[in-house]
């Protein structure tokens, strides 16, 4: 239990920040492991966009080659030389282990199937939990919170070239609006009892978000026990393609069934972007320490 109060979670996306004042208002209850569905006690619209947002997809005129030439602030989405995803081909070892500090408890759950969100930031297609953290991620001096989390078909990031079937990405929020992202792959396996107080409320309809007062969801059992890690700087993996986003891309894949799969992609599929060049940028590999 101690182990689950101080290391709950390893705290992708965006892809990403979706619905963070939504996070800064989801209710503080953290206490208890995963239990099953209850029924909800609140249910509400999801914020549409703010007038005049640019809007885009993942295929088509609107698709990711076209991201940056539909609004001026997407213009980094094809300008930009830091962006993400990227495929890991050739990392370097890094010289010095990443330290990581992690605190969290687990949080109560809040899903919501979002194609249009809050603060006007349109992040496409993707079911996302949010999540009422503190700061529970440390990276060198600079701390972060988990505010949401959410998922991709396919995966977003490659290794040499390889697309695993889904991707999960972990959203972290510093000071100053400093972005972390945390990315797990997932591959087709056994069924994972930890993920079922997510999947088993998937929301079906857009644009409604759903608090779930009695479900609460511990992180950390979301995530592989090896966490070592590729390591690289980047950007948002939606419009408006922001760079200066830390990436951690944990090189062991977690599982989910073909069932489980499938439940997924009935709802969300293909909402994944192609591969970026590197332009330079160093991806390194590394063990994660994690201390308490």
């Amino acid at each position: 239990m101690e182990r689950t109060r101080r290391l709950c979670a390893l705290a992708a996306i965006v892809a990403l920040p979706l619905a963070l004042s939504a996070c800064r208002n989801a209710p503080a209850e953290r206490a208890g492991a995963a239990t099953p569905a209850a029924a909800p006690t609140t249910t509400k619209a999801a914020v549409a966009p703010a007038h005049g947002d640019p809007v885009w997809h993942y295929e088509g005129p609107e698709g990711p080659e076209h991201w940056g030439e539909l609004s001026p602030t997407f213009a980094t989405c094809s300008e930009g030389h830091s962006q993400s995803p990227v495929d890991i081909d050739n990392p370097a070892t890094a010289t010095e282990t990443l330290q990581v500090k992690t605190n969290l408890l687990p949080g109560t759950l809040r899903i919501a199937h979002h194609e249009h969100i809050a603060d006007g930031i349109n992040n496409g297609h993707t079911i996302q939990i949010t999540y009422a953290g503190a700061d529970d991620l440390t990276i060198g001096r600079d701390t972060y919170g988990l505010v949401q989390y959410h998922f991709h078909h396919r995966s977003e990031h490659t290794v040499h070239g390889k697309h695993y079937p889904m991707e999960m990405h972990l959203v972290h929020k510093g000071n100053g609006g400093k972005l972390a992202v945390v990315a797990v792959f997932i591959e087709e396996g056994a069924h994972n009892k930890a993920f079922d107080p997510i999947w088993n409320n998937l929301p079906k309809q857009r644009g409604v978000e759903t608090h779930y007062p009695s479900v609460h969801v511990d992180v950390d059992k979301l995530l592989p026990r090896n966490r070592t890690s590729y390591r690289y700087d980047g950007s948002l993996t939606t419009p408006p393609c922001s760079e200066g986003v830390r990436w951690i891309v944990l090189k062991t894949p977690i599982q989910l069934s073909k069932a489980q799969i499938r439940a997924f992609t009935a709802i969300i599929h293909d909402n994944s972007r192609p591969t970026q060049p590197l332009y330079g940028r160093p991806v390194l590999v590394e063990p994660l320490e994690l201390t308490e």
